[in-house]
């Protein structure tokens, strides 16, 4: 079976005190599954179904596509493996006309370099098969709540030197530059101009924009700090910066 379908007691019932998670307007979430097994596409819609959600689905790339084209959803958890476009591709193609809504990759590749790969090309989480399902909607969760984090600040404007970041708009530049983010390049950001000239360790930084234990790899926040660099300091003075042994602090040029 490609899924975990043996939900344990106790995590089952953490999740069912979780709050309902509704869109804006009242409407239940809508997730795009693009994969081609049937059974794990079932397993999970009816999953995600339990959660109050409404799931779409489709078995090949192309139709996915045309689904996410048709009526944008909230959430997209993509397969790498397809039998018609490569999901990598299908991912690229997403971002070059949407960059904000989450998405979560399922492979069935376990090496760094996938990982990687999926990452840098635009993916803010990815799951390896076999999973399981209370992990599953605890991640989609934890993208939903990064996505939409409730604005606390009287403005929705964060400026740190050069740099301004719209919590409300999802817009970034640096110089007056767009800068273009994924929604955990972003939310990453947000977390380090909220607590400028402050050094964040790695451990605060999972917890506060993966808000899960990342298979115990801090290595991942490392990775992310870098796709930041490439794109808010390149060319330009650094303002993030690595405190040795500690983390990472982000201050003006």
């Amino acid at each position: 079976m490609p899924v975990d379908a043996h939900v344990s007691g106790r995590r089952r019932a953490v999740l069912a005190q979780l709050p309902r998670i509704r869109r804006a307007d009242g409407s239940p979430i809508r997730v795009l599954l693009i994969d081609d097994e049937s059974t794990l596409t079932s397993l999970v819609r009816l999953a995600l179904e339990y959660e109050g959600w409404h799931v779409e689905t489709a078995a090949t790339g192309g139709d996915g596509l045309a689904l996410f084209r048709q009526s944008p959803p909230d959430l997209v958890v993509l397969d790498i493996m397809l039998p018609d476009i490569d999901g990598l591709s299908v991912l690229r193609e997403l971002r070059n006309t949407d960059r904000i809504t989450p998405t979560l990759l399922l492979t069935a590749k376990d090496s760094i370099d996938d990982r990687i790969i999926g990452l840098t090309a635009g993916g803010d989480d990815y799951m390896t098969k076999p999973f399981s399902l209370e992990e599953l909607v605890a991640r989609l969760r934890g993208l939903l709540r990064r996505a939409a984090d409730a604005v606390t600040h009287e403005s929705s404007l964060l400026t740190v030197g050069d740099l301004t970041l719209d919590e409300a708009s999802y817009e970034v530049t640096r110089g007056g530059q767009p800068v273009s983010l994924t929604t955990t390049e972003f939310e990453m950001l947000r977390y380090f101009m909220r607590n400028p000239r402050i050094v964040l360790s790695r451990a605060q930084i999972l917890d506060r924009v993966w808000n899960y234990d990342f298979a115990g790899r801090a290595s991942i926040v490392d990775l992310y700090v870098s796709y930041l660099r490439k794109k808010i300091d390149a060319d330009r003075a650094p303002m993030i910066h690595t405190v040795r042994g500690a983390g990472y602090i982000l201050r003006p040029a």
